[in-house]
């Protein structure tokens, strides 16, 4: 882990971008390679999501490269989702009953371009654009890239080489095809796909909806929703089967059949969008898949991070955290090593610690794209929503909801929060469901202190009961 190791990172979007920024920090000379042209001159954002959804796991990161303030102008809160039923009406539901925690819409790429910015200044670093990474030897350390411009093949050597370079990973691609190895990949999609739209601004950039809101329609077996920008606009994303339902991408072939099908199920939206067929039509539909691997890394040559290493689909607004998540674990790893440390160790205790907790946010997003599309408006769930936020409110130190857990507790690992998580919804709806807990509105704190005391024994019994679960199939 010398300080003059020469340190190759292959994409500069947003984890590439903070990983050569922090590690450029650390003192090592760092070079960045980036198949695109520079965003920060060329506008490269079709097909990727304009906005993102910002949280407690990504601003942790950005304390510890110092650019806390320059984010935060960059950011608009959302304190909740505002929920559209199909005539337009609206009900808001937070996200905590703490005031203070809430998301926020960030862009995407003037998020990347101020982490780029920032790497840049720095003179031990480098960065590389239209370089194409096609393949990487990782028994060598050396990246085979092709320089779009002059049409010349390179093979640069490095001691270390990071893959941050999406979920279509060069790198992964080539530790797979290189069959060195035992490696294990998966990939899979999501039946539904998405396609991106907008809310323009309306008179001298006023917003034409609620703007410090996460705004969703969901419709049971699809859903649309809605980000806030700092012009004034809303960044729409619909989420869609590509062939099943009345209604999928693969039949909304006109403009007729497009608007019949936002008539139906998102009129109030669909009053917001007068450009809507055109931009139907010209805005490419991507899929929706989660990758997982194993090992992440190769001798302490190579290391996959980010979505490189576990793209996830965006229902629970983490892939980016998670992202940024992984340098702030890495980083903990260095602080804990020293000089006479190799890379492979390094390495080899980054994934062990950190790979449970990215299959867990996998998970996790999933059972949010279900719960966000449908479960949302169903009255149980409503009910405890109300429920948890009231818990939150005047018991903020002794319970936290699941989305809580795992949105705006950042020192709690995703696994730990799915586990605990998963086990207070199940005891929660089990008690609304029995009738064990009856709920009202304006309960006192009593009656509050009732349901926790009663929420905290049915989710200990949960827990118990999943743990002696476990062990036995581990001992069968």
């Amino acid at each position: 882990m010398r300080k003059d190791s020469r340190i190759q990172i292959i994409g500069a979007g947003l984890c590439g971008a903070l990983l050569a920024l922090r590690l450029g920090q650390r003192g090592y000379q760092v070079e960045v390679y980036e198949k695109r042209p520079d965003l920060r001159k060329v506008d490269i954002s079709a097909g990727r999501s304009i906005n993102l959804a910002f949280s407690d796991r990504g601003i942790k990161a950005m304390k510890l490269v110092g650019l806390t303030q320059k984010v935060a102008s960059l950011c608009i809160p959302m304190n909740g989702r505002m929920l559209h039923d199909t005539e337009g009406n609206t009900v808001f539901a937070a996200y905590s009953g703490r005031s203070h925690e809430y998301i926020n819409s960030i862009s995407r790429g003037e998020l990347n371009a101020l982490l780029l910015d920032e790497a840049e200044a720095l003179t031990n670093v480098q960065l590389f654009f239209n370089h194409k990474c096609t393949a990487v030897d990782f028994e060598k350390g050396a990246s085979h890239l092709y320089h779009y411009p002059t049409k010349k093949e390179l093979v640069i050597e490095a001691d270390c080489i990071f893959g941050t370079d999406g979920a279509g990973s060069s790198m992964r691609k080539s530790y797979y095809l290189g069959k060195k190895f035992l490696f294990s990949f998966s990939q899979d999609y999501l039946s539904h796909g998405y396609k991106e739209l907008s809310i323009l601004p309306g008179a001298n950039g006023a917003y034409k909806a609620y703007k410090n809101a996460l705004h969703i329609w969901g419709r049971g077996d699809f859903m649309l929703i809605a980000l806030p920008n700092l012009d004034g606009s809303f960044t729409v994303t619909l989420f869609l089967s590509y062939t099943e339902g009345e209604y999928n991408f693969s039949n909304l072939t006109t403009p007729e059949k497009v608007i019949e099908f936002f008539e139906k199920y998102f009129k109030d939206a669909l009053a917001l969008m007068p450009h809507l067929p055109e931009e139907f039509f010209k805005n490419p539909t991507s899929p929706l898949g989660t990758v997982k691997c194993s090992p992440w890394h190769y001798r302490g040559k190579t290391l996959l991070m980010g979505d490189a290493a576990h793209a996830i689909v965006p229902f629970y607004g983490q892939g980016m955290n998670a992202s940024f998540e992984d340098v702030v674990e890495f980083d903990t790893v260095l602080n804990e090593a020293d000089e006479n440390t190799s890379w492979e160790t390094i390495f080899n205790r980054f994934e062990t610690t950190r790979k449970k907790d990215t299959d867990a946010i996998a998970d996790l997003a999933v059972d949010n794209f279900h719960e966000m599309k449908g479960h949302v408006n169903q009255p149980i769930f409503r009910e405890k929503r109300t429920l948890e936020t009231a818990l939150e409110k005047h018991f903020p130190t002794q319970y936290a909801s699941k989305y809580s857990l795992v949105t705006f507790n950042e020192d709690i690992g995703y696994a730990a929060a799915l586990e605990l998580g998963r086990a207070q919804d199940k005891a929660l709806l089990n008690l609304i469901a029995d009738h064990d807990i009856v709920t009202h509105e304006d309960m006192s704190i009593e009656e509050l202190k009732i349901v926790l005391a009663k929420v905290r024994e049915a989710t200990e019994e949960i827990l118990t009961e999943d743990r002696v679960s476990k062990l036995g199939q581990k001992e069968g």
